[in-house]
């Protein structure tokens, strides 16, 4: 027995078998969950799908989320397998790589910082209104990835560190909005992962040592652990959690000067 038995998740971004989004369709899935992937693009849809076989060979569906007509059409899809859904992960971001480094006075522009705003804040909003209707009544659960770039300034992360404050706050406002229909809303603020997301932020390698020596558990997270303690936040466990932004990161948000080893 899963503490997901019965549940039903649509797990949005997996975009490889490296991505935080997988780790989390992994644990759904192993704890009883059925899971529903979606894809951005042809190039991504027999990795995806290869992804699916693996998580119990749920349905998989196109969704570019700066498109209203693809997300609607995502969530008539969905209903053609399923009468309702109980979890919906948002793992979903991107900023132009060339914001992603250097200063962020300098590189952000208008147009970067509207496109990392709509994708990786908007569309979470976006996703809950048009999954709405099959969540309410069923006790469900919105889970969204951030990251602590959100909360403080973090060399190179830049313009996407507005969007994921933009992206936490969303977080508050539904969970308040949608908690008298039973549905809850909270977030992940992973530690850093080598993804190919997170490929485009410069000298990533760097974030990743410095993280690994300053916290407290000396070493980097892994997205079975982010999987993990997303299944918890979406099971009936967790069932009085709601706005909340939970820190999966070794401990590192907790350090304020990490010693001599991370300097």
């Amino acid at each position: 027995m899963g503490i997901l038995d019965g549940k039903k998740a649509l797990v949005t971004g997996v975009a490889s078998n490296r991505s935080i989004a997988w780790g989390i369709a992994q644990a759904l899935y192993s704890q009883g969950a059925e899971v529903a992937l979606t894809y951005q693009n042809d190039k991504l849809k027999s990795r995806v799908q290869q992804c699916a076989e693996a998580c119990g060979n749920g349905p998989t569906m196109p969704l570019d989320v700066t498109s209203g007509e693809d997300i609607a059409n995502a969530f008539a899809e969905l209903g053609k397998h399923w009468d309702g859904l109980d979890i919906l992960v948002h793992a979903v971001g991107f900023a132009p790589r060339e914001e992603l480094e250097g200063s962020f006075v300098d590189n952000t522009t208008r147009d970067g910082w509207s496109l990392s705003q709509d994708i990786s804040a908007y569309s979470f909003a976006a996703l809950a209104k048009a999954a709405r209707p099959m969540m309410q009544g069923r006790n469900a659960s919105l889970l969204t990835l951030t990251y602590l770039g959100g909360e403080r300034a973090v060399p190179n992360y830049n313009v996407m560190g507005p969007a994921k404050a933009a992206l936490e706050a969303s977080v508050r406002y539904m969970a308040q909005d949608l908690g008298a229909e039973g549905i809850r809303v909270n977030g992940i603020s992973a530690g850093p992962v080598r993804t190919l997301a997170a490929s485009g932020i410069g000298d990533f390698r760097r974030m990743l040592d410095y993280n690994a020596a300053a916290a407290p558990l000396k070493r980097n997270i892994g997205i079975d652990e982010i999987g993990n303690a997303g299944a918890f936040l979406a099971s009936d466990l967790a069932s009085g959690i709601t706005g909340e932004i939970l820190h999966v990161d070794c401990g590192f948000h907790a350090i304020a000067l990490g010693g001599n080893e991370a300097g």
